[in-house]
Order: structure tokens, then C-alpha cells, then sequence
């Protein structure tokens, strides 16, 4: 599991670095301006990119052929790495709708800006998770919620 969260916190970075230089949003500006937002948006669109292009990388390696390792123990933890691979993906996959989402709420002015409370996510919770929807509040609230009704 940690290994997948760092995959994805790895891609985030590449999309980071692949902006640096740029414009970088500051508490000095007033919150979620048109500079904010197009960074912001940039970000999201090469974070985007980034899962895009290492799924394709992991699409050509499967379409390379099946596992041919003559060793059964070899073939054991190649079979365990690709099972690791595909799910890793797949969590991508899921993280692309989170994505698009986040774009959508650019565009309807509603992005940085807490689903539950309508107060403002924070711009430091914004340039580490992007895809944030809730302050750091709500969303503790929200997970010590589900964590009662799963206990229950």
C-alpha cells in the first residue's frame, strides 16, 4: 500500500518539477485568483499526462508477452510484481476521474473551495493533494464518521 501511495505522490512530483520555474501560488495574492487557478489547472492536466504516459509504458511491457521465467519461484514474484503493477494502475485510473473532476470544478469556479463547509481548502492542501475537496477539518470529520459506521 505505501508503495502505491508513493507511486502516485512520485507522479505528482514529476508533474511539479515539469512546471517549475513557473508561477507558484502564494497566501500574498487573493485566493484562487485567475493566476491560481491556470496554475493549478497546468498542474492537474500534466499530473494527468504523467499517469497517462506510465500507463502506456505499462501497456507495452504487458503486450511484450506472457512471463517466460523458467524458474517457478522467479515466475512466482514476476506474477506478484505485475499483480502490484495492475493495481497500482488501476488506483491511477481511479485518481484520473478525481482529476477530471477537479478540472470541472475550475471551470464552474467552485475548485479550492470545501465541498461540506464552502470555506476555503487552503493553499498549502491544495499544492500537496490537488484533487482535495474538503478542508483538513471536514475531512477529519469526515473519516472519524466512517470510521464509526464501520465499526458499528
Amino acid at each position: 500500500m505505501a508503495g502505491v501511495l508513493g507511486d502516485e505522490i512520485d507522479v505528482l512530483a514529476k508533474a511539479r518539477r515539469a512546471l517549475a520555474g513557473e508561477y507558484v501560488p502564494s497566501d500574498d495574492e487573493p485566493y484562487m485568483s485567475e493566476a491560481q487557478l491556470d496554475y493549478f489547472r497546468k498542474l492537474l492536466l500534466q499530473w494527468k499526462k504523467s499517469i497517462l504516459s506510465a500507463s502506456e509504458n505499462t501497456l507495452s511491457a504487458l503486450q511484450e508477452g506472457p512471463i517466460r521465467e523458467p524458474d517457478l519461484n522467479d515466475r512466482a514474484s514476476s506474477e506478484t510484481d505485475w499483480g502490484i503493477e495492475l493495481r497500482t494502475r488501476d488506483r491511477q485510473r481511479k485518481l484520473i476521474a478525481k482529476i477530471d473532476s477537479a478540472m470541472r470544478r475550475i471551470d464552474e469556479g467552485e475548485y479550492g473551495y470545501c465541498e461540506v463547509t464552502g470555506e476555503p481548502i487552503g493553499l498549502g492542501r491544495l499544492i500537496a493533494r490537488p484533487i482535495a475537496t474538503m478542508t483538513v477539518e471536514a475531512q477529519g470529520a469526515h473519516e472519524r464518521r466512517e470510521k464509526i459506521s464501520r465499526d458499528q
